[in-house]
């Protein structure tokens, strides 16, 4: 029989669709309910702002927080120098101590439209693992915590099974991840009280590492709580579009574009969206997932309102369903859509239309933007492009641009 929390934050986890695995379930809903429990998920800094894949650990933080605890967005630092070796077939580029501080700067960013941080109980806090990890003694970790792994447990976690089952080198470096964050856990539990790690279900050796690593040298109970993988109905990954990674931060993604990436969600995956990405109510969420037909856009279109009112505030998401409905439902140009300005001296003998996709965003290449053309998915002021060796003049761009890549994505030229 499925175990039924008791604490407000469990049932919003089991109820939404967020849980997977807990190290002991019964044992964090006591702990929940006796007071406040601080909770934490890592991020290394990988680049400056985090994408869609990391918004479900960030809505977990977000309902850890209303429902009266303490979130805990603990920066890679000193783990980013290194890169956990889940999920990948290949080593993390390294990036400098200074890359990395701005990293963490812009993703703080991200985080601040979700958590409310300070100095109160239950307030977020943002502390940095280069704190500690930098100043570790190597030979006294190894001794010290080295006892605690064994390498036949280790080569049997997913994070290492896999990379070595597709013959991919992992490193010595890589290899040293999951000792560092299993620290990471007990230290956060002698500094701030920590009792929660959380993360996707990718984590749940590195996770299960720390509760054991802190029980074992520090003799207190600490608790590991994972999500699902999530992956859309049609099997590809969270996160990614036709046009890349699907940014939080405004200056890596507009709003318009944010919005319409939600806006374009599988039918299939709208009521599961809804409860993991939004804070309406579940059986709203159901509502809205067993619409039918033309109804489901609808539904679609309040998912869409809902996240990007949560990332960009309600401005934002209001104009990018006006804009939406200008260009998508009326023909119009749509002043919110992505904008590229360009030089008058780039295209003063005029430029050609394969530039000019490239140049926005919507084909990587001229060889892409070639095969959109042949195939008749590119327009430009809503007619089709005919054909490749077509020359845009100056005075054309001069009166504005749209240029479209089959029917949902859209971008403004100007001069």
């Amino acid at each position: 029989m499925t175990y039924k929390p008791k604490s407000d934050f469990l049932q919003v986890m089991q109820e939404r669709g967020f849980m997977a695995d807990c190290t002991d379930l019964e044992g964090l809903d006591e702990a929940l309910i006796a007071g406040v429990v601080p909770g934490y998920i890592g991020f290394d800094a990988t680049a400056d702002s985090l994408h869609v894949g990391s918004l479900i650990q960030i809505m977990m933080l977000r309902w850890l927080q209303k429902t009266g605890h303490k979130p805990i967005t603990l920066m890679g630092g000193g783990t980013t120098k290194i890169g956990d070796p889940s999920g990948k077939d290949e080593s993390r580029p390294q990036l400098t101590a200074e890359k990395i501080n701005q990293n963490i700067a812009g993703i703080r960013t991200v985080f601040e439209k979700y958590l409310s941080f300070g100095d109160g109980e239950t307030d977020a806090v943002q502390p940095n693992n280069a704190d500690w990890l930098e100043s570790l003694n190597y030979i006294d970790f190894l001794r010290d915590y080295g006892k605690h792994f064994t390498i036949n447990r280790m080569l049997t976690f997913d994070s290492v099974r896999l990379r070595l089952d597709r013959e991919q080198p992992l490193t010595f470096l890589e290899f040293n991840y999951m000792l560092l964050q299993a620290y990471d856990f007990m230290e956060l539990n002698s500094r701030t009280g920590c009792l929660l790690q959380m993360g996707g279900s990718d984590q749940w050796g590195n996770i299960v590492n720390g509760v054991d690593l802190t029980r074992r040298v520090s003799r207190n109970a600490v608790f590991g709580l994972t999500t699902p993988l999530l992956t859309k109905a049609d099997g590809s990954k969270m996160g990614k579009s036709a046009s890349g990674a699907i940014w939080l931060n405004e200056d890596r993604l507009s709003p318009y574009e944010f919005w319409q990436f939600w806006r374009n969600t599988l039918d299939a995956d709208v009521g599961k969206f809804l409860k993991l990405f939004t804070e309406i109510p579940v059986e709203e969420c159901e509502r809205l997932a067993a619409l039918q037909g033309a109804e489901i856009n609808e539904a679609k279109i309040t998912l869409a309102n809902a996240v990007t009112t949560l990332a960009h505030g309600a401005d934002a998401a209001k104009t990018a369903e006006a804009t939406a409905r200008e260009v998508f439902e009326k023909g119009g140009i749509g002043d919110d859509l992505p904008t590229i300005i360009l030089p008058l001296d780039e295209i003063s003998d005029g430029i050609s239309i394969v530039q000019l996709f490239v140049k926005s965003g919507l084909a990587k290449s001229g060889k892409e933007a070639k095969r959109l053309i042949a195939e008749g998915g590119a327009r430009m002021n809503d007619t089709p492009v005919s054909s490749a060796g077509t020359m845009v003049s100056e005075d054309e761009i001069a009166a504005t641009i749209k240029l479209s890549a089959g029917k949902k994505r859209h971008a403004l030229i100007k001069t």
